[in-house]
């Protein structure tokens, strides 16, 4: 990253973010902290972030934690299946699950962060199109059908299920959900 689009420590800066995030949640995140950690004197992270919010911010964006690959199994279900597996290990793994909680309880209080989740959402959205696409050139989507319900349907139960049921999630749980979503309770 050059100095112009931020310090020159920014990857480090970034990962002591999340870490200490993770470690701590957000209500324990300081400045100062990440400053120490990263190596960088605080005034340049205030140079840059005038809150931990727009730090925080920043470390979401552009750490690359929450990439997920868009499948192509040949069937809307073996791509919805991909991608719910995909949403369960965010949600599940050790160096994602800490991030994602503290993010998510934080975030419908501070703006910029809530601002990070919708863009984030928003390109996941439109990264997963081409799976609606396919599904609806091979018949396998009804005209009409809206992909932001399909996936709020799906990640929702997967992301209700762990974070406020507390409830195991594992493969079973997951065709079940990919099966309801398409073919409803019938």
């Amino acid at each position: 990253m050059s100095t112009q689009n931020g310090p020159r420590k920014a990857e480090a800066i970034f990962a002591a973010t999340l870490e200490l995030l993770a470690e701590h949640g957000y209500e324990k995140l300081a400045i100062e902290a990440v400053a120490s950690r990263s190596g960088v004197n605080k005034t340049t992270l205030y140079r840059w972030w005038p809150s931990k919010d727009a730090l925080l911010a920043a470390a979401l964006r552009n750490s690359g934690l929450f990439t997920l690959d868009v499948p192509d199994t040949g069937s809307l279900r073996g791509d919805l299946l991909a991608v719910a597996t995909q949403i369960f290990r965010l949600l599940t793994s050790a160096h994602t699950a800490p991030i994602v909680t503290a993010t998510l309880t934080a975030g419908p209080r501070r703006p910029e962060l809530g601002e990070v989740s919708r863009g984030f959402f928003a390109d996941r959205l439109a990264r997963e199109e081409p799976i609606f696409d396919r599904a609806a050139a091979r018949g396998e989507l009804r005209p009409g059908a809206d992909p932001v319900v399909v996936m709020d349907l799906l990640a929702g139960a997967i992301w209700f299920r762990l974070l406020l049921r507390g409830g195991e999630a594992g493969p079973k749980f997951l065709e079940e959900v990919v099966d309801t979503v398409l073919n409803g309770t019938r």
